[in-house]
């Protein structure tokens, strides 16, 4: 059977109309919104993991009604849907796993609660001390008994163990989709968004890994869809979602093409695979998730390591770093980013902005900028 884009299109549909079937038949459904939350533990309780709408403008209004308007849009749009009804998959969930990754979250997790029953792991920020990762893994247990009490089941060992290759599994596959764009791109940076943002609305991991296989076969025989003279663009930042990817379309109508993008909904967790040589499957799903280089830990060098060989390896022309508003963190660490992207003698521009049309202009006259500094 031949894969191709429209099919990953296409996944929400498939999948809410699968949820609700599985609803009907009693299988509980569980709403996450961060790379954070360990979807192997969901899968192993016998519940349907799913990603949790929060990349438009749409529901934004209704949020500022209770959040800060100078807040983060990707909360706002979260909460928007939450509070309006307005995305099916929170309104399927039974539970939703939210994560303290920054204080706008935290809090308003808070006021989630009161529409849907939430449980927040507390992350720990500084993940290279022997503590943080004690806590982390005792937060992961304390998830898991969150999901058996909820959920009325048992989460065994060798449940989680099955998850976790399932898990790697796709992980890998999802990379060597990626990897596909250090030669000649086969991917343009909107179809690169389909398939790594889409896959998380998938409520069936063994047909998303059988997809995900046809389209790296498809790919690999296929013809590249950019040109030898197009830059090559590399998208880092906060998290891009379909409806949020207006940064992916000025790029690339511009004249670049977006070759891979280091966000979470990008290249950031696909290094990552729990280690199954490991006797305790908790501290395997530990060691894996407080690896993941998102700017809320500090100090957080894999970040930079991470960039530094995608650059070389995606054979990078320029850097586009963008940070929704009121994001202080990587905000913050868009100094850092930038010095290493300069120190590889690129061209880099940082954008700071939130999910409006207002400053489409702006942006492309910027990004247009950006392209003519390519050598």
């Amino acid at each position: 059977m031949t894969i191709n884009i429209e099919d990953f299109m296409r996944i929400r549909e498939t999948s809410l109309m699968k949820i609700k079937a599985a609803k009907d038949e009693g299988q509980k459904v569980v709403g996450t919104y961060c790379a954070y939350c360990p979807q192997e533990m969901i899968l192993a309780a016998g519940a349907i993991p799913v990603s949790l709408c929060g990349t438009s403008e749409k529901p934004i209004a209704a949020a500022e009604e209770v959040l800060p308007r100078n807040l983060c849009p990707l909360i706002k749009s979260s909460y928007g849907f939450a509070a309006t009804d307005t995305c099916p998959f929170f309104h399927f969930s039974d539970l939703i796993i939210g994560e303290t990754t920054c204080d706008g979250k935290k809090k308003m997790f808070e006021i989630m609660q009161d529409i849907k029953p939430v449980h927040v792991m507390q992350l720990p920020h500084l993940h290279q001390l022997d503590a943080a990762l004690k806590l982390w893994i005792t937060e992961l247990r304390r998830l898991r008994s969150t999901l058996e009490a909820d959920l009325a089941v048992e989460i065994s060992d060798d449940k989680l163990w099955e998850a976790i290759a399932k898990v790697n599994r796709e992980t890998a596959t999802v990379k060597a989709i990626c990897d596909l764009n250090k030669g000649e791109p086969v991917l343009s940076g909107l179809d690169l968004l389909t398939v790594t943002w889409s896959r998380h609305f998938s409520s069936d991991k063994n047909s998303l890994l059988s997809m995900l296989k046809g389209l790296q076969e498809e790919l690999a025989a296929g013809r590249p869809v950019g040109s030898a003279k197009k830059p090559r663009v590399l998208l880092t930042g906060c998290p891009v979602g379909l409806g949020s990817e207006k940064i992916i379309r000025l790029v690339e109508e511009a004249g670049g093409c977006i070759v891979a993008m280091e966000n979470c909904s990008g290249y950031k967790t696909l290094e990552l695979q729990a280690d199954s040589g490991i006797n305790d499957p908790i501290v395997a799903l530990a060691q894996k998730y407080m690896a993941i280089p998102c700017s809320c830990m500090s100090p957080n060098p894999y970040r930079m390591e991470l960039l530094r060989h995608m650059i070389e390896e995606f054979r990078v022309d320029a850097v586009v770093d963008l940070t929704w508003q009121a994001c202080h963190t990587y905000n913050i660490e868009a100094f850092e980013v930038g010095r290493l992207v300069r120190d590889n003698g690129l061209p880099y521009l940082h954008l700071e902005s939130d999910y409006s049309s207002s400053d489409l202009e702006t942006l492309k006259i910027r990004i247009e900028a950006l392209l003519e500094m390519v050598v």
